[in-house]
């Protein structure tokens, strides 16, 4: 009995395929976009993780206040300086700090040109040291800065096949930065954060001389005694400047970030673009849900001649309900496949395209089978919820009245 009324609903759905269709885009575009979501969200808290695996867990980093999106330091209303860098070098529980600038030059290499950004690789060895520990770079040809070096640089694995510079760039090559020639003497393997794939590191002697620099800092990054907790020591930094710069508590015009921190900050921000994406989708799903509601008032007005004779050879009332709730569920099951389809498709896209554009495996998507079956689930659920009150309603037509319609 079950399997005929499924027949009939499935048929009825073949007569009305333009409305059929229309209907079922609310929850098309909703399924779509929810699966979507969650299939890229693993992958992206993945990247931020690895954009900030350049900060080890005993490393703290110290930059001004920022006023919006750029290079550490680069936005910052009140630049650190090396009044700053012996503050914090004297804070009990910090081993050593090290400087660090983060700066944007104009390369040329093949008379082509392009700005990129410059960071510096300090003479001093155990300074060196921390800030390879904490880059973790890794060579694809040639050698990393050492001590006493001049006009060389190690470039990051994007610049190796860039085709905004025509050919490759490859170790022994010069490149013109800031009209001034460079040796290539390194270039890193791809790495999973694309701010190492797309940066050159240079001595800081030659950075500091090349763009004019002082003593202003871009950031700092601190490195913890072994043995101290890393909350306790930022505390301390933080108490440090605020006597220093005779701020209040809350209106520094300086933060203090350990790793946690910095990757909890970005994920906050994460969560709140998928509430809002969410928040969307479930408006795709209410509207596709009136839509189903619409269509089956509007189907059973139809078909209301159609009911009166079923009833008349015998079918009752909850073989009406069964049959149009039935048939509201179809519209979000299907629905609901074409979304899940499409919404694992549109992950997989924009992970491409990213993975393209910033090189390397920087957001992978995992297929999550128990997501694309909770999400068909839902909106097999959605349908039959929006079919209820019509299919009901239809289910009390009296046969004479259904037939005389």
């Amino acid at each position: 009995m079950i399997s005929d009324l499924f027949k009939l609903s499935a048929k009825s759905l073949g007569k009305r395929k333009l409305r059929s269709g229309l209907t079922m885009l609310g929850i098309i575009i909703g399924i779509a976009a929810v699966v979507s979501l969650i299939s890229l969200g693993d992958g992206l808290k993945t990247a931020v993780t690895g954009q900030f695996s350049t900060l080890s867990a005993d490393k703290l980093t110290i930059q001004g206040a920022g006023t919006g999106f750029g290079p550490p330091g680069s936005t910052s209303v009140r630049k650190l300086n090396e009044h700053d860098l012996k503050i914090i070098e004297n804070v009990n529980g910090v081993d050593y700090a090290v400087a660090r600038m983060i700066r944007i030059g104009k390369f040329e290499f093949n008379r082509a040109a392009s700005f990129r950004y410059l960071t510096d690789i300090p003479d001093d060895i155990k300074a060196q040291e921390i800030i390879y520990n904490s880059m973790n770079p890794k060579l694809d040809g040639g050698r990393l800065l050492k001590s006493g070096d001049r006009g060389k640089i190690v470039l990051g694995h994007s610049f190796e096949n860039d085709a905004e510079f025509g050919k490759p760039i490859k170790v022994g090559d010069r490149i013109s930065i800031q009209g001034k020639d460079f040796e290539v003497v390194g270039i890193l393997k791809e790495a999973g954060s694309f701010q190492l794939n797309f940066i050159a590191l240079m001595p800081t002697d030659d950075l500091k001389s090349l763009l004019n620099i002082g003593d202003e800092i871009d950031m700092i990054v601190a490195q913890v005694r072994k043995g101290e907790s890393i909350e306790s020591v930022a505390e301390k930094i933080k108490n440090a400047m605020r006597k220093d710069r005779d701020e209040k508590e809350g209106e520094e015009d300086f933060s203090v970030q350990t790793p946690l921190e910095a990757i909890s900050s970005v994920n906050t921000v994460l969560n709140i673009i998928n509430l809002i994406v969410t928040g969307i989708a479930a408006i795709s799903l209410i509207i596709g849900g009136i839509g189903i509601a619409n269509t089956m008032y509007t189907s059973i007005l139809e078909r209301t001649g159609e009911i009166g004779t079923m009833k008349a050879v015998g079918a009752k009332n909850k073989d009406i309900l069964l049959l149009f709730v039935l048939e509201s569920g179809l519209l979000g099951l299907i629905g609901g496949i074409i979304g899940a389809v499409l919404g694992l498709a549109m992950a997989f896209a924009v992970s491409g395209i990213a993975n393209a554009a910033f090189g390397g495996n920087i957001i992978s998507v995992s297929t999550n089978y128990m997501l694309l079956l909770g999400a068909i689930a839902f909106s097999f659920g959605i349908g039959v919820i929006s079919g209820l009150v019509p299919s009901y309603q239809a289910s009390k037509l009296k046969p004479v009245d259904a037939l005389r319609a």
